[in-house]
């Protein structure tokens, strides 16, 4: 299976929207070879603003420039940019409704080496809880760089959750991305999976796990986690017995209680929850064998469809 970077997408598409639109400008934290915002800073120079390891004054003069018309994307790694500069997030974008577009780099789990001081797997749930703030979460490279594009027409803060690893090509070029809008990779009618991020190809391996053993799994893709599409979590579920939920998050606050959340008038849906429980990230040689370590893995999946179909 081809695999692409999240990361590189993301800074390959701000170089071609940078051309295009000489309004917007990108702020990075110091970390702009990972995040891939140096790209920008070798095509625009006069556009880039390094503002050092300052998450809090670059959100603040995020904020200004897009107050003279300026489109701004600041980047860094998604724990700082949730979390270190979130008083001016809350006070100065989202109060103001500013037009500021925020990409949270080496998401969830996918900083390995780093440990639980680099690890973001708390990151939806601030994001999501702020009033104003749209909270996007790419399933692979080809729906970044939609994403990003998508980010520029639409009004107002935006967070963007990307993984640091390569990871599968799940979207074809020719597909369509809007905000808000919930995707079907798979269709099922026994038990739907609602996930986003590496979660999605990790239910897809599960669904082929459970077919051979006579279960039918739909898959949808959440990369809207804010606004999210009730009427359609509704639809998806009533479609099946029981409901599921996979990402590289913790249980509480993400895509599981956001889900949740919306089916609370579906009394009759049994639901579980694959995430990271209630706990910090820790270092590892390697990303797969975090997300093994965590139980972010197909037979994960697997045992919780079992469990809410009985």
């Amino acid at each position: 299976m081809t695999t692409k970077n999240q990361r590189t997408a993301y800074g390959e598409t701000l170089v071609e929207l940078g051309r295009e639109n000489s309004k917007i400008v990108a702020l990075e934290a110091d970390l702009g070879k990972s995040t891939m915002s140096h790209l920008f800073q070798q095509s625009y120079p006069d556009r880039y603003f390094e503002m050092g390891i300052a998450e809090q004054n670059m959100a603040s003069t995020a904020a200004g420039l897009s107050l003279t018309g300026k489109i701004p994307f600041m980047s860094s790694f998604a724990i700082f940019a949730s979390g270190r500069d979130y008083d001016q997030i809350r006070q100065t974008i989202c109060i103001g409704k500013l037009n500021v577009k925020i990409c949270g780099s080496s998401s969830g789990l996918s900083d390995f080496g780093d440990g639980s001081t680099h690890q973001s797997i708390e990151d939806m749930a601030i994001m999501r809880a702020i009033p104003n703030m749209t909270v996007l979460v790419p399933v692979d490279a080809q729906q970044t760089r939609k994403m990003v594009r998508a980010m520029v027409d639409w009004p107002g803060p935006i967070y963007l959750r990307t993984n640091r690893n390569d990871l599968p090509i799940l979207t074809s070029e020719e597909a369509d991305f809007k905000i808000g809008k919930l995707y079907t990779i798979r269709e099922g009618s026994d038990v739907v999976v609602f996930a986003n991020g590496v979660m999605v190809s990790m239910a897809l391996e599960a669904a082929e796990l459970l077919e051979s053993q006579g279960i039918s799994v739909k898959i949808i893709n959440v990369s809207t986690v804010k606004p999210l599409d009730r009427q359609g979590v509704i639809d998806c579920a009533r479609s099946c017995k029981a409901v599921v939920t996979a990402e590289e998050h913790s249980i509480i606050g993400g895509l599981g209680s956001a889900i949740a959340e919306a089916l609370r008038s579906e009394t009759d849906r049994a639901i579980e929850f694959v995430g990271v429980q209630d706990t910090f990230g820790t270092s590892a040689q390697n990303y797969a064998e975090l997300l093994n370590f965590y139980g972010l893995t197909p037979q994960a999946i697997v045992d919780a469809v079992k469990k809410v179909l009985k």
